[in-house]
């Protein structure tokens, strides 16, 4: 019996005839299957990692954060990394590869003061290896990553190897962001990329509750998903500062995914530099400094809104290291 192809749009729907082998040889392909002994013989290598340890090769990653934490900072930073084979925030690009930088809001001059002072501060120059579309640019609308007519336009991934969509909210368009079926075309969109060896690096906002806006149904595919935050303790003259956690890590665990602290410092000669350390080696620096000031374990744990039996396990770690006074 002939594979059947069961029509997966109104029009195909209206314009099958129940003639399964007109609807094989005009509709689509038959769906590749491999008994499990062929796939198992099968040379499949294993997938490289584009920037370690958290973005593979065929990797399909989201970063979110509320508006002015520093999304866009951090997709440029990754791209820039990705396209040197340089690293941020100790993550390493083993080599140089090719990106595609989607952006869908910021005006072309702030984009590129950026991109100059990433240049500046690293000394890397991408070169052809990172390229850039802005709304500014183009004499019309930017691409709708959820339409399939302008998905047919976007012939710039041909030669890529990680395309950042900088951000869901203005490059996805077509449908309602709170359902499911409206990721369906841009989630097929990514899954084929994928299956052509490249990645995808999602820009999105977080909602009210804090978690991604949305459907979570974006979250089922990816590979990665980060989540950006203010620290507890943040000033708005702290400027580029946040948390990194990993909401989904799949492919690495341990240290690697452990929560992070990053900002954006200035230092004395060589200017602006991103610095960071664990989130947990943050907060026993914060237990040490305030223990030194005088104040009991009861009055620190209230302090950084700890528990009593966390704040004791760290007192503890910090005393069996000789970190305390």
């Amino acid at each position: 019996m002939p594979n059947q192809h069961i029509p997966n749009t109104n029009r195909e729907a209206e314009e099958f005839d129940g003639n399964w082998e007109k609807a094989e040889h005009d509709i689509a392909p038959a769906f590749k299957v491999s008994k499990i002994g062929e796939f198992l013989r099968k040379k499949i290598p294993p997938r490289e990692l584009l920037l370690a340890p958290w973005l593979p090769r065929q990797g399909l990653a989201m970063v979110y954060a509320p508006r002015g934490v520093g999304k866009t900072h951090f997709a440029l930073e990754v791209a820039v990394a990705l396209a040197t084979g340089g690293e941020f925030l100790g993550w390493k690009a083993p080599k140089p590869v090719k990106v595609l930088y989607i952006d869908g809001e910021m005006p072309s001059a702030d984009l590129q003061t950026r991109l100059k002072q990433i240049q500046k501060r690293t000394g890397s120059i991408p070169g052809d290896n990172l390229r850039i579309m802005t709304p500014d640019e183009q004499s019309g609308a930017m691409p709708d990553l959820s339409d399939p007519c302008s998905l047919a336009r976007l012939k710039h991934f041909t030669d890529v190897d990680l395309v950042v969509v900088d951000n869901i909210s203005t490059l996805c368009r077509t449908g309602n962001e709170n359902e499911s079926e409206s990721w369906r075309i841009t989630e097929a969109w990514a899954l084929r990329l994928r299956a052509e060896g490249r990645s995808v690096l999602f820009v999105h906002h977080s909602g009210k509750s804090g978690g991604q806006r949305g459907t979570s149904k974006r979250e089922d595919t990816l590979d990665t998903v980060i989540a950006l935050k203010h620290p507890d303790d943040y000033k708005q003259s702290d400027g580029a500062r946040f948390e990194v956690h990993f909401e989904k890590a799949r492919g690495f665990s341990g240290d690697d995914a452990e929560p992070i602290e990053a900002r954006l410092a200035i230092e004395d000669k060589v200017g602006y530099q991103w610095k960071w350390e664990r989130k947990e080696d943050v907060v026993l620096g914060k237990i040490k400094k305030l223990h030194s000031e005088g104040l009991n374990q009861t009055e620190i744990a209230e302090q950084l809104g700890i528990s009593k039996s966390t704040m004791s396990r760290r007192m503890q770690y910090l005393k069996a290291k000789g970190k305390l006074d």
